[in-house]
Formats: C-alpha cells, sequence, structure tokens
C-alpha cells in the first residue's frame, strides 16, 4: 500500500467519523417546544417567531426577530396587516409599576427581570401601549409563560420577547435619532419549500451516480480478473473481484466501532465547539473535498483524453500519479480554496454542496459493505446512535447534541461543512434546508452493494435489488421531510425514517427470492471460474468435432 492511497484511506475515514455528526435534517425552527409550558385561559398562545422590523426617520431599517408570548393577543401573519407603531423606551426601564411615558398606541421596550412577564404587559396596556417588547438579559430567546397561580389574564396587547443584542441596537437607534417606528408580523412557513425537493434530488442523486460507478468498477474488476485467469489456468488467484488495493471493505467489528467512534467525536464536537475548532474542520472538509472531486473529475476526464489517463509520473511522498491527475488537480485545490474564503457569501452553499457529494461518491466508490450482515450491523448501530443523539441526549445534556452541533450554535458561524444545504426559496422566515452526510452515505454503502450484487448476478433492474432499495430510500427520505414539516421545523433523525424502510425492502426481498443466506455471507453470487468453463467449452468442441 503506496503512501498516497495509506493518506486517502486515514483522510476518509476520519472524515466519514465526522460527516456522520449530523444525521438530522433541519429547516431552523420556528415554534418552540410547548411541552413544559401548559395552556390555560388568557395563556394558550404558540410559541411563534416574530418579524420587528424598524424604520428610522422614516426610512426603512434593521430587523429582528423575537419570540411571542404565551398570553396577549396573537400576532398578525401577513405584512400589509401589520402597522407601523411609534417605538418608545420605558420609564422606569423594567415597567414593573406604571410607565412615566405618555403613551398613543405607541409600542414600549422594557426590559427584562423584577417582575412577572404578565405585570409589565398588564403595565403597558393600562398606559395605552399597543405592543410590548421586552428585551432578554441573555443572547438567546426565551419563552414567556405565565405563572401557575395567575388566572383570568386579560391581556390584549402583543408581548414579544428580543434577544439582549436586538435590545442594544433598538436602544441605540432611540438615542441618536428622533423618530423610531416598529411593526410586528408573524409569517407563516409553507408546508414545503422546493429547497427540499432539490435537497432530495440531491441526495438520491448522490446514490444513484455512485452506485453505478461501484458496480460498473466491480464488473470491470471481475472481467479482468477472468482475462487473467483465462491466460493462466494452472495459476487460480482468490476469486473476489474487488482484489485490487483501492478498495476498502468494512466488517463487522468496524461497523460496530465506527459508530462508538462517531459518537465520540460528536461529544468533542459538542464540547469544543468554537470558532477554531470550526475553522479546523474547513480544513479537514477541504482536503476531503479536493480529494473527491479530483478523484470524480479524472474518471469523467479519462473517457476522452485516455492517454494521459493511462500516462503515470512517480511524484515525491503521493506516490505514482497520472499526467490527468496532475493537470487536475490545481483546479480542485483552487475551487476548493476559493470556496474556503468566501464561505460566508450567499452563494457559498453551492461551493460546499459540489464539494460534498464528490466526496461521497469518492467515499461510496472507495469504501465497501462486503456482505448486507455487515450492512445490517452498521445500519442497526447507525439506527440507535441517530435517535440517541437527536432525541435522548436532550436529557443528559438539556438540548439535542446532534442539531447543537449541526447548527453550528456555540461556534459563532452558520455550522460545520459536512453536510448539504440549499436556502429556502419561499420561506419568509429564510435559512437553510439541510441533511448531514451520514444520512446519504451509511444507507448509500448498502445501496451501492445491492447493484454491485445485481451486476455480479446478471439480474435484471427489476429482479435485482437496486431498483426496490433506492426506491425504499427515496420514500424514507421523503417520509423525513414529512415529519420535519409536522414538527414545525424541529430537526429529524433522518436514519430513524431511512433505515427500516431501506434495510428492511432488502431483507423481505432476500428472503423471498431465496437469496438472504448468499446475500448475509457471501455477498456477492456463486461464479464458477473461468478454467472450468473453459475446460467445459473445450469438451463440448471435441464432442461436436466427433458428430
Amino acid at each position: 500500500m503506496d503512501l498516497q492511497f495509506f493518506c486517502r484511506v486515514f483522510l476518509i475515514t476520519a472524515l466519514i467519523s465526522l460527516v456522520c455528526q449530523v444525521c438530522s435534517v433541519t429547516a431552523g425552527d420556528i415554534v418552540h417546544d410547548d411541552d413544559l409550558a401548559p395552556k390555560k385561559p388568557g395563556c394558550e398562545n404558540d410559541f411563534v417567531l416574530v418579524k420587528v422590523q424598524t424604520w428610522v426617520d422614516g426610512i426603512e431599517d434593521a430587523e429582528f426577530v423575537g419570540v411571542g408570548a404565551r398570553f396577549g393577543t396573537t400576532i398578525v401573519s401577513k405584512e400589509k396587516n401589520a402597522n407601523q407603531r411609534r417605538l418608545i423606551l420605558s420609564d422606569p426601564r423594567d415597567c414593573c409599576s406604571a410607565p412615566k411615558n405618555k403613551l398613543a398606541n405607541d409600542v414600549i421596550m422594557v426590559d427584562r427581570g423584577h417582575c412577572k412577564f404578565t405585570t409589565k404587559a398588564n403595565h403597558a396596556q393600562a398606559a395605552h401601549a399597543s405592543a410590548i417588547l421586552i428585551i432578554n438579559n441573555q443572547k438567546e430567546l426565551y419563552k414567556m409563560v405565565c405563572e401557575p397561580d395567575e388566572t383570568d389574564l386579560d391581556i390584549h396587547i402583543p408581548a414579544v420577547m428580543l434577544p439582549q443584542d436586538a435590545g442594544t441596537s433598538l436602544e441605540k437607534m432611540l438615542i441618536s435619532n428622533s423618530s423610531v417606528s416598529v411593526q410586528l408580523y408573524s409569517p407563516t412557513r409553507p408546508l414545503v419549500d422546493i429547497a427540499e425537493v432539490f435537497l432530495w434530488l440531491m441526495a438520491v442523486g448522490t446514490i444513484l451516480c455512485a452506485s453505478y460507478w461501484s458496480a460498473w468498477s466491480a464488473r470491470e474488476a471481475a472481467i479482468e480478473q477472468d482475462k487473467l485467469l483465462k491466460d493462466a489456468l494452472d495459476e487460480i488467484p482468490d476469486t473476489r473481484p474487488v482484489g485490487s488495493g483501492g478498495i476498502v471493505d468494512i466488517n463487522t467489528t468496524s461497523a460496530i466501532l465506527f459508530v462508538v467512534v462517531a459518537s465520540c467525536f460528536l461529544v468533542m464536537l459538542y464540547k469544543l465547539m468554537s470558532y477554531w475548532f470550526v475553522e479546523l474542520l474547513v480544513v479537514l472538509f477541504c482536503i476531503g473535498g479536493v480529494e473527491g472531486l479530483q478523484t470524480c473529475s479524472v474518471a469523467l476526464l479519462s473517457r476522452w483524453f485516455k492517454r494521459a489517463g493511462k500516462s503515470y509520473i512517480k511524484v515525491p511522498l503521493f506516490g505514482t500519479l497520472s499526467y490527468l491527475t496532475l493537470a487536475v488537480s490545481p483546479f480542485c485545490i483552487a475551487f476548493a480554496v476559493v470556496w474556503a474564503v468566501y464561505r460566508n457569501v450567499s452563494f457559498a452553499w453551492i461551493g460546499q454542496d459540489i464539494l460534498g457529494i464528490a466526496l461521497m461518491i469518492t467515499v461510496l466508490q472507495i469504501v465497501h459493505v462486503p456482505n448486507l450482515k455487515v450492512g445490517t450491523v452498521l445500519l442497526s448501530c447507525a439506527f440507535l446512535y441517530d435517535i440517541f443523539w437527536v432525541f435522548v441526549s436532550k436529557k443528559l445534556f438539556h438540548e439535542s447534541v446532534m442539531i447543537v452541533v449541526a447548527r453550528g450554535d456555540r461556534s459563532g458561524e452558520d455550522g460545520i461543512p459536512m453536510l448539504l444545504k440549499i436556502p429556502r426559496m419561499f420561506d419568509p422566515w429564510g435559512g437553510y434546508s439541510i441533511i448531514g452526510f451520514g444520512d446519504i452515505l451509511l444507507p448509500g454503502l448498502l445501496i451501492t452493494f445491492s447493484l454491485r450484487y445485481d451486476w455480479l448476478a446478471n439480474k435484471t433492474l427489476r429482479a435485482g435489488y437496486f431498483l426496490w432499495a433506492m426506491i425504499a430510500y427515496g420514500l424514507g427520505l421523503l417520509i423525513t421531510y414529512v415529519a420535519l414539516n409536522l414538527m414545525d421545523g424541529h430537526g429529524q433523525p433522518a436514519l430513524l425514517y431511512i433505515v427500516p424502510f431501506t434495510l428492511g425492502t432488502f431483507l423481505t426481498l432476500g428472503k423471498k427470492r431465496g437469496d438472504l443466506r448468499v446475500l448475509w455471507t457471501r455477498g456477492e453470487p456463486e461464479r464458477p471460474c473461468p478454467h472450468i468453463r473453459l475446460e467445459h467449452q473445450h469438451h463440448e468442441e471435441l464432442d461436436d468435432d466427433n458428430h
């Protein structure tokens, strides 16, 4: 094994461990968890996000996002129905007593603390305010609920909590300008955004491309092996078609250890999540993306530049490389560097998706599941891993570790780069729909195995396993998006839905067709040795001559 291949295997192993940290699909939370805040009369609103648009001296300015309280009137959903109202800073600031300001249907801004939220709202309402903005003493949003002993609440103005930094900005506007007005509304998120459709197509398309490339390579290796056997009948090598040095087979032990290692990486990401740590992940992602983009580019271009693809040169530290690889590498490196430098611009998601898809296709080409047994162990462990770190981790860490890492809540950035993302195009709240690499790679390992088996067994598309595994994966991912929307945008563990569909379909079909034993153990159909076929053909030719 040369240094180039060793480095490639090490890098891919490390990246797979990292990319499987984000196995949840999320579109950004819009409604907060209501379980710990029961409803009662006068205090029964849903917790919805609220847009606070500002105008300074009649000129449109910054927009802030807050969360509506459990009490008060509901906030209009359409911008055209929301009225512009003058913003007033409360005196006293906490509004725990009647404000001294003269209000005429204005919006009053108050500080959190010293008294109940409902007390502040009642004082603001009595002073003829049209709404109350309560500024939190932290950067996060907070759910404003009613106290257990509060009954018969009669608050008829909207109450909105804003984060500390929004309050600081609004206070600066009020101090330095003569007139500041605001408009409050809470637009409804569409049930389905076209971004989710494109993300589904990208996930399915990635597995489709990787599967056909992997199956074609396996078939070419089998054909090459048959030729070698025909040329040297007395020298019988191993009958497995994947004897080339460029393939890494997963075994049962490594499948279990992989999930354990992935969990350790996830906890490390959660605990160490910071700006510098995300920068380190960006570097790793770029290295993996360059490797993937280079591998895919060379594979495509070698169809037209065959001589350059088959001419090799020895490069120190990297081993033997083709001239085509040397020609393509600078462009791949430049692409990754440009993305890394400009990754915070609005269209940088395109470069991230290109690098990510190329990386995943390369991983699925190099890393193989040798049989259904290993695939079942790997996906079953990943299934439990996903559920634990999305749902159960809330009990231990008081928040979903997987979703916190996916969104990069503690890093000051938009999250780790090991995911596909597309901006939500028709969502008034903006944001991205995302899917972790693990939700594509792990099921993809089983699906690529199914097509390799089909081709080596000479099965038609309908009689094989690949078509049905692919359909099952697509349906599982579709159900994930349905669950995502039913849960009001809360992140979902995609493998919770994908694994039962994909693995269940494979196991059921295998048992029904009588192939389960071969799929479970060998992972490839029985093939007679070419020298035996040649001897059989030779005997048939002799028989024909005798006749």
